[in-house]
């Protein structure tokens, strides 16, 4: 991809107005350049960068890192990436050059990241990452918090791709070996080898006879799982499961599967409303339940000074249409 310099973010930041359908917390009209600014006119400012705000789950984080900034007297900064890691670097550095009282990041590159951790440390911010750990995600394990952070708030990636695993082994015919195709996410993420190291390691952990027949790129959207289901079904007219490594991408694989004919089992990671809606339905097997909300909550509060570990999460249970009652879709 090519990066391309883009002008100050903030220098164009507008005042606190209305309700933001967005966010869906009391927030000041976007500015032409992605800002938003939410919360309490003249309280202590916080930023939060993220991955981009037309993914549900990231505007899910920053309804929850702004109804917490609210609820704390604070103001917070919302930054939309969109999809950019140069244009994320940017946006940090603005807040840095702002001075703002703290930066949450949910980092698209994660050893990119560790810059801006340095960065921030350097000009006296307080940083936490969410969503994403900072790091090598190959070599650093989630619970080991990036030094420079205040925090990480974030489910565990590989104990997401556990959970599927363990549903995926109870949904496959016996004997075997059954036939997977990985939907992966887009390049560049760590959660994206996370969940399939988790997924493979419960399998295995359950003595399932399996091959992984496939594996492509959804892009995380409903039309990337769509498509990539649709070509490796082409090829692969026998699959026995298809892994998702998140709920739009098995929204759009669902599509494809029914379009085929194909009694593949779906499954897929989030816990969003529409993949909650499908299982109730019985078009999706089953997902991952996620509470981006939280995720954005915890890290306000640990930039705020509230005290707790520096790994910070919640339970993440794989629910099925028996227990999808457990799962309250939160994006």
């Amino acid at each position: 991809m090519r990066w391309r310099p883009l002008p100050a973010l903030l220098t164009a930041m507008v005042a606190v107005v209305a309700v933001a359908s967005l966010i869906g917390v009391r927030a000041g009209a976007r500015a032409s350049n992605g800002a938003v600014a939410a919360g309490v006119a003249g309280g202590p400012r916080y930023g939060l960068s993220t991955v981009g705000l037309s993914f549900p789950f990231a505007a899910a984080i920053a309804k929850g890192f702004s109804e917490a900034a609210a609820q704390a007297g604070a103001t917070a900064i919302i930054l939309d990436a969109k999809g950019e890691v140069q244009k994320q670097a940017n946006d940090i550095d603005d807040l840095i050059a702002q001075h703002v009282a703290g930066i949450a990041v949910m980092p698209l590159d994660s050893v990119v990241a560790q810059g801006w951790v340095r960065r921030a440390q350097a000009g006296d911010v307080p940083i936490a990452a969410v969503a994403a750990l900072v790091g090598n995600p190959r070599t650093r394990r989630v619970e080991d918090v990036y030094p420079g952070l205040v925090a990480l708030a974030s489910q565990d990636e590989v104990a997401a791709g556990r959970a599927a695993g363990g549903l995926a082994a109870r949904l496959l015919p016996a004997g075997g070996p059954a036939k997977i195709a990985i939907i992966e996410g887009a390049a560049g993420f760590p959660e994206v080898e996370q969940r399939a190291r988790g997924f493979r390691q419960a399998l295995d952990a359950a003595g399932t006879r399996y091959s992984i027949v496939a594996a492509q790129p959804g892009n995380w959207t409903s039309e990337g799982g769509e498509a990539a289901c649709q070509n490796i079904l082409a090829a692969q007219p026998k699959v026995d499961l298809f892994y998702n490594e998140a709920d739009d991408m098995v929204i759009g694989c669902a599509r494809a599967v029914r379009a085929a004919g194909s009694p593949a089992r779906l499954i897929g990671v989030g816990g969003s409303k529409l993949a909650i809606a499908s299982i109730k339905a019985g078009a999706v097997d089953g997902t991952v339940c996620f509470k981006p909300e939280a995720l954005g909550a915890l890290a306000f509060r640990a930039l705020h000074g509230e005290t707790g570990p520096r790994f910070r999460t919640y339970p993440i249970p794989a629910v099925t249409r028996a227990t999808v009652g457990e799962c309250v879709g939160q994006w």
